[in-house]
């Protein structure tokens, strides 16, 4: 065994591999969940989304803009266009996903919990390792961040525009008011435009966007008073 040289002796070690592997695995652990749990009060630096539209357009519009500093109407229209039991569920319309499988792709599922999970810390792309990341990302973001939290860095990050990022660069672009200024048609005219940010208009708005923001609108109107928008305040 003393002769046996170093490869070997760490084969014959099985365990010492094992504990090196666990200890490096809780190490990349505890950095994800600081880092993940440190977006809880700073904005994120910058989205994979923006970096690549950074690129191809050579700058951006995007200006962070407090939750609280915003009408109420402003994310309970973003709640109602894109995800309207988001106060109540933990991150996953387990309804809308059934009703997705059902319609086949007719259809999106994605809640807002699991936008900004994507938003943030992934990419756009659609795989299957994408979507497995975006699941853990959504579970942890739930469980540190909280539905404001959660809802703030949405309406941060979301594009409603080529090269328009945030609610308040999304305001001043289409409308030439701060975000904290937007009515409640504006409002939701801009979430009519999320699904389709490049496609879509908020100023000169297509049927469908119409119909998507009168939706928009009214389903804010019905979240706050059914109790389904309290947590945004």
């Amino acid at each position: 065994m003393r002769g046996l040289r170093a490869p070997f002796r760490w084969a014959l070690r099985p365990k010492r591999w094992v504990w090196r592997g666990l200890r490096i695995g809780v190490v990349l652990v505890g950095i994800l969940l600081l880092a993940v749990a440190s977006l809880r009060v700073v904005p994120p630096p910058i989205t994979h989304t923006q970096w690549v539209e950074i690129q191809r357009l050579g700058s951006i519009k995007r200006d962070w803009v407090r939750l609280s500093t915003l009408p109420r109407h402003v994310p309970l229209s973003a709640i109602a266009a894109e995800d309207a039991n988001f106060c109540v569920h933990w991150g996953f319309d387990v309804a809308a996903i059934r009703a997705a499988l059902e319609d086949g792709a007719a259809r999106g599922a994605s809640g807002i919990s699991q936008q900004t999970a994507k938003n943030v810390f992934l990419w756009q792309d659609r795989s299957w390792l994408r979507k497995g990341l975006e699941t853990g990302f959504t579970v942890l973001i739930e469980a540190l961040w909280g539905k404001r939290r959660i809802i703030e860095v949405y309406l941060n990050v979301a594009e409603f525009d080529e090269g328009v990022f945030g609610i308040e660069a999304a305001a001043r672009h289409h409308f030439g008011v701060s975000a904290a200024g937007l009515s409640r048609g504006q409002a939701a005219r801009l979430m009519a435009v999320l699904p389709d940010p490049k496609g879509r208009s908020a100023v000169s708005p297509g049927p469908v966007t119409q119909r998507t923001a009168r939706l928009a609108a009214a389903g804010a109107q019905t979240l706050a008073t059914d109790g389904r928008g309290t947590c945004v305040g």
